[in-house]
């Protein structure tokens, strides 16, 4: 059933770049079966994805289309800026997977020359997209959010205490509708626990506008709490890329016996530059709350992540609290 894909089988006409892994729904039901249906040409630039093999692959084969993480697109801007291609058949394409930086969406309008590229949001557990964004929408909607709920699901975003939370608020997002699993395979305590009352609860924070258009603003777990005050982290690490030295960055909480959480941040930079730690709390002053400015910073050269490219807080939160002891 393609009805949930309703803008997605709008997209492509020609050939669509296809480096994200076959064995996730992004790969295979987006990627293969999407194209499938429009007849359009599958190109595979290589077994696992790897940044200049992909735009050797884009520019090769005149693609028009091509998917992606976030971290997929920052490793292709990253080669880019070394080894310019001619991406000038390219229009269009799909991120999702993770929450993309408003700075690399705009970067992706114009370095690869695709001005219709759209971000999907969804779960693996509701087959896989419930929003997208159009091609023809304004670059705002498109770069800040993640579109509107597709055809025939229905999506609610709740408080603490389950009820719907007005306009502009923010609360946990959940979907109903047709998409949604029948549960976790032979894992009832799991099931009951993601899906109440026909609704998947996503454990995402986001919020709507007045216009049906929702936003992505972190993680119900990945909130930080310090001395009492809400810090999401999507916030600061939209901040943080925005410094023309920076290429990529990734906000958690670790412990601290006076506040209860700090913030911490986990950085790569920008190839050849040079940056330090002050050099980014000065960036920072005045121009964020000083209470979610990164206690603690790390640079780096990669972040952990999962098989599908998606960055593991988790793993980072507690090797530097390995780090600090």
């Amino acid at each position: 059933d393609f009805t949930g894909l309703y803008h997605f089988l709008q997209l492509f006409i020609c050939g669509s770049g296809i480096p994200v892994p076959l064995y996730h729904c992004f790969g295979m039901a987006m990627g293969v079966l999407g194209v499938l249906s429009k007849g359009a040409t599958m190109i595979f630039p290589g077994e696992a994805f790897n940044p200049a093999q992909t735009l050797d692959a884009l520019e090769k084969e005149r693609c028009t289309a091509v998917y992606g993480v976030p971290t997929m697109f920052v490793a292709m801007l990253e080669d880019l800026e070394q080894n310019p291609r001619d991406l000038s058949s390219m229009r269009t394409g799909i991120m999702a997977g993770a929450p993309c930086p408003v700075e690399v969406m705009r970067r992706i309008y114009t370095e690869m020359n695709m001005p219709e590229v759209t971000i999907c949001y969804g779960m693996t557990e509701t087959s896989p997209v419930s929003f997208q964004g159009a091609t023809d929408d304004p670059i705002d909607k498109r770069c800040e959010t993640i579109g509107r709920v597709h055809p025939h699901l229905e999506v609610k975003i709740i408080d603490q205490d389950g009820a719907i939370v007005p306009i502009g608020t923010k609360g946990e997002l959940c979907t109903r509708g047709y998409a949604v699993m029948m549960g976790y395979w032979d894992d009832e305590d799991r099931t009951r626990e993601s899906i109440v009352d026909n609704w998947m609860h996503s454990g995402d924070l986001g919020i709507f506008d007045e216009e049906g258009y929702c936003s992505i603003v972190g993680r119900v777990k990945d909130m930080i709490i310090r001395g009492g005050e809400n810090i999401y982290p999507r916030e600061i690490e939209e901040f943080l890329i925005r410094n023309p030295k920076v290429n990529d960055a990734q906000i958690f909480g670790i412990p601290d016996e006076k506040y209860g959480e700090v913030v911490c941040a986990w950085v790569i930079a920008k190839p050849g530059v040079d940056v330090d730690e002050s050099e980014l709390r000065e960036f920072c002053q005045d121009q964020i709350s000083y209470f979610k400015i990164p206690a603690h910073i790390r640079f780096v050269e990669e972040f952990p992540m999962t098989i599908t490219g998606k960055p593991q807080k988790f793993v980072m939160r507690d090797k530097m609290v390995e780090m600090l002891d």
